[in-house]
């Protein structure tokens, strides 16, 4: 992920938290006609956001949302004494701890769907988490209570702050850990995670404050909402492995095309034999790093995977003549790169089910080489299917003619 990709990527849910602090007095001043949306606004949104996380079977988000509906709920049934009952403080400082342990804990697993085991599993710990709270309050644990709030250091950095330091501390250590898991995984639910995380501490420090806590709680759940919206176009338009765009996006993208342009169709060379040589997995490697420098192929071109070891680059506004040295560049580069080759003796499937230690130790490099065939619209062919077609005789030119070349 790009730098300036990953500044893209956070613009959403920087401009909700943003939304968020403007949109508090708003709610602040609305009339008592609409105390109902005062009071229900939040649970309303995260119904929305739960009805569409269940649509699309994203389980991690319901439970995440659902972490949130209990929070506003011990809200307006616990916290509305200014946190000076014991009961009080206890739900609290549970809450700065146990729902940001939670979606850290969201982000680090995978996505499992909602009703099964691993739901029933996922929901048995929120509701350990309550129980847990419950007894502290009626079994009248307050030292539990007062150590919770003692001071990790002694500062007045955080004094005017109603976190205690021990939930300050879980609330960073959850926004460190979900934006690590996306910058590592790059999924638009992770930084979801990681923006709610934010959301609830702004929230939870703003309980005093009028209608901060409400606002604040539906923006974490709108945040998770259009992350999830996100990753599922992703999943949609863009290729899982390669991260290239998929043929879908390839499709529409075709539909607006002007007059003039080029569709390049690149193949990888002797695919199924390092596939049987070597494996599945050297095989991914290989789509992967053809990929990765079809990405960043120039003249314009745009790269989508279009199936199995084939590739499209598509060149809007371009001939033919000023995209093919953009494709030599790039079969070079591609021919160029030494592949390192794991060692050969290495069974397909262990019996264990367990990558046998230095199966991917490098016994010696080898080059891949890509046949690419190219063609641009004319008047004989006059749509993008026609063009495609051209571009796929060129590239079996290409490969009848020795492979690692260009065909027009």
């Amino acid at each position: 992920m790009t730098f300036g990709r990953a500044l893209l990527n956070m613009a959403v849910p920087a401009g909700v938290l943003a939304g968020a602090y403007f949109l508090v007095p708003v709610v602040a001043e609305l009339p008592a006609s609409l105390a109902g949306l005062k009071a229900y606004g939040a649970y309303i949104v995260i119904a929305l956001a739960a009805s569409v996380s269940l649509i699309f079977r994203r389980g991690r988000v319901v439970w995440a949302l659902l972490t949130l509906a209990l929070a506003y709920a011990s809200h307006g049934a616990l916290l509305n004494d200014a946190l000076e009952s014991f009961r009080a403080r206890t739900v609290f400082a549970a809450l700065c701890v146990f729902a940001p342990f939670n979606f850290a804990a969201l982000s680090l697993i995978e996505e499992r769907g909602t009703f099964n085991l691993h739901g029933a599993q996922r929901l048995g710990v929120i509701a350990l988490e309550a129980i847990f709270t419950g007894w502290i309050v009626f079994a009248g644990k307050i030292e539990t209570t007062e150590w919770a709030y003692s001071p990790l250091y002694d500062t007045t950095l955080f004094a005017a702050s109603p976190i205690p330091q021990f939930g300050l501390a879980a609330i960073a250590l959850g926004l460190v850990v979900c934006g690590t898991a996306w910058c590592l995984k790059g999924s638009p639910i992770d930084l979801g995670f990681a923006g709610a995380v934010l959301a609830f501490g702004i929230a939870m420090n703003g309980i005093a404050l009028p209608q901060v806590f409400a606002v604040f709680i539906a923006a974490g759940a709108l945040i998770l909402t259009i992350a999830l919206l996100q990753d599922t176009f992703r999943m949609a338009f863009r290729d899982e492995l390669t991260g290239l765009p998929s043929r879908r996006e390839l499709n529409e993208r075709m539909m607006a095309l002007g007059r003039r342009y080029t569709i390049a169709m690149v193949d990888v060379d002797r695919f199924k034999n390092f596939n049987d040589t070597h494996g599945h997995a050297l095989g991914d490697q290989i789509l992967k790093m053809v990929a990765r420098r079809l990405a960043e192929v120039g003249g314009g071109g745009k790269a989508y995977r279009y199936g199995g070891e084939e590739f499209t680059v598509l060149f809007p506004g371009k001939g033919v003549d000023a995209a093919v040295p953009h494709l030599e560049a790039l079969r070079k580069e591609i021919a160029d790169y030494k592949l390192a080759l794991r060692a050969a003796a290495r069974p397909e499937q262990a019996h264990s089910d367990k990558r046998q230690r230095g199966a991917f130790r490098a016994a010696k490099s080898e080059s891949v080489t890509v046949s690419i065939g190219v063609a641009q619209r004319n008047d004989k062919l006059a749509t993008p299917e026609a063009v495609i077609k051209a571009a796929d005789k060129a590239l079996y030119r290409a490969k009848h003619g020795g492979r690692n070349q260009v065909s027009r």
